[in-house]
């Protein structure tokens, strides 16, 4: 398992990701200006984000498969065919 990230480098991540860093539980910063998510909350989003984008994928890998199937499924039964 991969080391969570924390501070600027966790705030860099969920920029990448497209991660809301505000949201819905918010604690005062420091400066009391601003207001953030946690570290936790946003490495929750962020891993949450991140495995959604890898279900993207597998399930983009698994359509083609299924597609590559059935044309040679065709394939195959064209030669047989013929």
């Amino acid at each position: 398992m991969k080391k969570l990230l924390q501070g600027e480098k966790l705030l860099e991540r969920a920029k990448q990701l497209g991660v809301d860093i505000q949201g819905e539980l918010l604690h005062q910063s420091a400066c009391g200006r601003q207001q953030k998510a946690s570290d936790y909350e946003l490495q929750r989003r962020i891993l949450e984000t991140e495995r959604s984008l890898r279900e993207v994928r597998l399930w983009l890998v698994a359509l083609i498969s299924a597609i590559a199937s059935v044309i040679s499924a065709t394939i195959a039964l064209v030669a047989v065919l013929k």
